[in-house]
């Protein structure tokens, strides 16, 4: 039986939550169900959206058509209505030349992680003037110095000729106290930024509840 939204208990319902909360209220699997509007025979709605979801993480937020269609409940249809949304907002909608002024201003560009169920550990780059050139996954899992190690870091920001980076990760748990190990990662990455010449302007813990900034607690 194909699991449509309307099959699902209202309280569930994307739709309706969007319509009484907006849109922002609304978690990145919801937000696809509502384009999908229905799974298939074997595959309920937020099912396809949670594939659909890892898929643009792992790719950066630029799937391949083919790989889209290959997901088990994606079709032809779904894939392009997907692949022209994602495209329809980067023309539109794009963080590039947004000024950082403070934490809070970066926390728009991360907030639609904070309900991952893995730690994601992310890497805004920024220009001279402290305007966003973009930002990137770095690695998903738990956060350790292995997964972000300063090249793994720093070779993309050093692409885009960066003067600074701010460095995020969420707390599954949303628990927002740093870690021995955020606090660690966060002094080899502040020093590996001051030999290449790029700034670490602050490390932000973050979930859909909160953020710890390193910069606001005087951690950097």
């Amino acid at each position: 039986m194909v699991k449509r939204l309307t099959d699902l208990p209202k309280h569930d319902r994307p739709r309706e939550k969007m319509q009484s909360k907006g849109a922002a209220a609304l978690n990145d699997a919801e937000l696809v169900a509502i384009l999908l509007g229905s799974g298939i025979k074997g595959h309920d709605v937020m099912t396809v959206a949670k594939r659909i979801v890892r898929l643009v993480d792992d790719q950066h937020g630029k799937p391949d058509l083919a790989d889209l269609q290959r997901l088990e409940g994606v079709g032809p249809a779904k894939a392009t209505l997907i692949a022209a949304a994602l495209e329809f907002a980067r023309r539109r909608i794009r963080p590039e030349g947004l000024k950082i002024r403070t934490p809070v201003d970066a926390l728009p560009l991360i907030r639609h992680y904070g309900d991952r169920k893995q730690e994601y550990f992310l890497c805004i780059s920024l220009n001279g003037a402290h305007e966003v050139i973009t930002t990137r996954v770095v690695s998903v899992g738990l956060v350790n110095t292995t997964q972000v190690h300063p090249r793994e870091v720093f070779a993309d920001p050093i692409t885009d000729r960066a003067s600074a980076v701010i460095l995020a990760h969420n707390h599954p748990s949303g628990n927002l106290t740093p870690s021995k190990e955020d606090l660690q990662i966060t002094r080899q990455l502040k020093e590996a930024g001051e030999t290449l010449g790029i700034a670490v302007l602050d490390h932000i813990i973050f979930s859909r509840q909160g953020h710890y900034s390193f910069l606001e607690n005087g951690e950097l």
